[in-house]
């Protein structure tokens, strides 16, 4: 009996399709010079032992857990600190969630080692024996998590420590991880003889022109190697023994102590990203820049294959195939995420779980599918080589006073408990799926698979946008259309949201699963003197479909403004602050506010303010700017403080909070408080044009009818989810 059938994991049933859910915490711990960073200290589940309770909750069976090297013992084991690694991995066991423990994740050890030194290994193995006699229960152990990746990221690409740019160090990168994983699971074996090897890599594949078929075929053999060297599969008749011996400098020696201390995993896990499957073209020009590079012998663009086949190439199902065959290891996906809007992530979610059943159905011994990141990641896209504060949410989103729960966690529980997902948005095509994604003139290949992935969407029931000559209304079509959500874009012939027996006709007609309101009486001056036309549009029109839409269980999102509030504060107003409306446009929507919270709970209602987009030329800034190149002066009050709110950003957060379910009152803006002078003189600077035509003054200057308070900047108690005012600035410039 081989040790790899002594050691599999038992079947698992879960739901119809015998396969289980599992999770996990982002918690790279990556070095870059003398600097770590921590993802867990980023999301902040460093200091929340009560996350793991959110996640057992989603009915995940086991967790990829962190008790990593760098934090517990940095300096020796003498002086480890356990007392973290003990509450937790106790709170799992209490939960009966299994851990799945990893040492290092995407590190180089503590900074008395690193990948390249010869030591790192047997380094790794003393600290291992130390987690396993602390925690003699635990079964499952990932010592080093995706060490080839990790390897190219550190020995050959230069981001990470050691920062290697040359294969030789790329080697010892590689070669000291495996050894590392070898010697750790046979210090952990002989504490627990039944421990058992979950051993990630991410698993994609390269695609390629006739002409660099010798690049792909050496990239699709390269990808298999952590787990070659650990199945003792890397001999002198391996397809890039040479390679690894001639280019890399690997020793005989070095080789054949993995063929004399195989440890083949008893699960592997395979990671797999939208970036994972790649294509190789030379056609230069076809590509952008960013993509460009080579091989020494030919340049060439590399990219994502969803940005340029317009074939499928198989997906998760077939790599998963290819693994089953290669090993007949038991298999488990063991990454799944997304850095996309809301929709996308749920459509690659469930597009990942579909291809993993359908490789279990056609023979692979697949045990789960792991959804990862669920407290979401920083700064993935620079591969985590600064700190720039971009986040990306998972199935929860981090970035509120606790975590919330997000669309992605309903999802995941209803996989993990046999649930059919019920989301409308599930029926519309991702992005790798829709024609604008392409980056490049599509490209088919028939070895690819041959099948189209220009996906026919499943008929979805739509989003009912109103507002149709509006800025707001227009920008939520453009998002949804961007987004591949059914819409429909109504004026008010097509439905007068203050008409009941309109909105039912209208309900009734396209039966949406959502409604977006963004109609209104705008004019807030006119106002004074409009009232009855005001409070029609503004609060009538909002009841009547809160009341329809209750009856319905149609979602519903209204919007509403900072100029509920007085100004009397000198701080940004949250979502809980009284409101004290100074003017008719304020009551009307204050009014609106109570009147669609008491018929339908549910909405979500949305406080915003200052907006500025780049499909509205009337906007604040685009007059601005047209002001001060035509060379007249504009006028702009230094006296009354908003939060400018770029209109892309609001539709993309919207529907985001929408999809998740959310209701409510939530403000919504870009973050900072400023004055309209101050943001004028912040337009012009980052455009780049003379300052000197804006012409600070009070509001009274400006001849405004209706009052208006001089502070209205909108803060949040609950979740600030859009990007700062300077990001949004220079987006918005970027098409003027």
């Amino acid at each position: 009996m081989t040790t790899a059938t002594r050691n599999a994991a038992p079947p698992h049933k879960a739901g119809s399709t015998n396969l289980e859910v599992w999770g996990g915490i982002e918690c790279t711990v990556n070095r870059v010079r003398g600097e770590y960073f921590s993802q867990m200290h980023r999301s902040g589940h460093a200091a929340r032992i009560e996350d793991l309770d959110r996640a057992a909750a989603l009915g995940i069976k086991a967790l990829r857990y962190p008790v990593l090297w760098e934090l517990v013992a940095p300096n020796d084991i003498a002086h480890a600190q356990w007392s973290w690694p003990d509450e937790r991995l106790k709170r799992l066991r209490q939960l009966g969630v299994k851990p799945i423990v990893g040492l290092v994740h995407h590190g180089s050890g503590p900074a008395h080692t690193s990948l390249v030194d010869p030591a790192f290994p047997e380094k790794l193995a003393v600290y291992a024996a130390a987690v396993a006699r602390r925690y003699p229960w635990v079964e499952y152990y990932t010592p080093v998590n995706e060490p080839l990746t990790t390897a190219r990221f550190s020995g050959l690409y230069g981001f990470w420590h050691p920062h290697g740019r040359d294969e030789r160090t790329f080697k010892d990168a590689l070669l000291g991880q495996c050894r590392a994983i070898v010697l750790a699971m046979r210090a952990i074996r002989q504490v627990n003889p039944d421990a058992k090897l979950v051993q990630t890599e991410d698993l994609g594949k390269t695609y390629s022109t006739p002409l660099l078929a010798y690049q792909a075929a050496h990239n699709n053999e390269m990808r298999w190697l952590s787990w070659d060297l650990l199945c003792g599969r890397v001999d002198t008749g391996h397809p890039i023994w040479n390679w690894l011996t001639n280019t890399c400098g690997a020793t005989r020696a070095e080789l054949a102590w993995f063929l004399e201390n195989t440890c083949p995993p008893d699960i592997i896990g395979a990671n797999y990203y939208i970036t994972s499957e790649r294509f190789i073209d030379e056609n230069l020009a076809d590509y952008p820049a960013r993509y460009h590079g080579g091989n020494g012998r030919h340049r060439y663009a590399d990219i994502e294959a969803a940005r340029a086949l317009c074939t499928s190439t198989g997906g998760i199902s077939a790599l998963l195939q290819e693994a089953w065959q290669r090993y007949q290891l038991p298999l488990a996906v063991t990454e799944v995420h997304m850095d996309t809007t809301r929709d996308d992530q749920l459509r690659w979610l469930a597009e990942m779980w579909r291809g993993t059943v359908a490789a279990k159905n056609a023979g692979a011994d697949v045990r789960a599918l792991t959804v990862w990141a669920l407290l979401g990641s920083y700064d993935w896209n620079c591969l985590v080589t600064e700190c720039r504060g971009y986040y990306e949410p998972g199935p929860f989103d981090v970035r509120g006073p606790r975590p919330r729960a997000t669309a992605v966690a309903a999802l995941t529980r209803e996989l993990a408990t046999g649930v059919t997902p019920q989301h409308p948005v599930h029926a519309g095509p991702g992005w790798w799926k829709r024609p604008q994604r392409f980056f490049c003139p599509p490209v088919s290949l028939r070895d690819c698979g041959g099948d189209s992935m220009e996906a026919v969407a499943e008929r979805q029931p739509p989003v009912l946008i109103t507002g149709a000559t509006g800025t707001l209304g227009n920008a939520f079509a453009r998002t949804c259309e961007q987004r591949g959500l059914a819409f429909r874009l109504l004026n008010r012939n097509e439905m007068d949201i203050a008409d009941e027996s309109s909105v039912e006709r209208a309900l009734a007609r396209y039966e949406p699963w959502a409604i977006v309101n963004a109609a209104g009486y705008v004019r807030v001056d006119h106002a004074e003197h409009d009232v009855d036309r005001c409070f029609r549009e503004n609060t009538l029109g909002p009841k009547t479909l809160a009341a329809l839409c209750a009856r319905h269980k149609v979602g519903l999102v209204t919007f509403s403004s900072d100029l509920v509030f007085d100004g009397r504060r000198q701080s940004p107003y949250v979502e809980t602050d009284a409101v004290a409306p100074l003017n008719v446009y304020g009551r009307s929507k204050a009014e609106a506010e109570q009147y669609v919270l008491d018929t339908h709970p549910a909405s979500l209602v949305v406080r915003t303010s200052a907006f500025f987009g780049p499909w509205d030329s009337y906007n604040f800034i685009a007059v601005l700017l047209r002001t001060l190149r035509e060379g007249r002066p504009f006028n702009a009050a230094s006296d009354m403080t908003v939060t400018p709110t770029y209109v892309p950003d609001l539709a993309h957060a919207c529907l985001d909070l929408l999809i998740d379910g959310e209701g409510g009152i939530w403000h919504l803006t870009n973050g900072d408080a400023i004055t309209w002078a101050g943001l004028a003189m912040r337009a012009a600077e980052l455009a780049r044009i003379g300052a000197s035509g804006i012409k600070a003054c009070t509001s009274a200057a400006l001849g405004f009818v209706a009052p208006r308070p001089t502070y209205s900047a909108l803060g949040s108690g609950r979740l600030f989810s859009m990007p700062s005012l300077d990001n949004a600035l220079t987006r918005f410039l970027q098409h003027q």
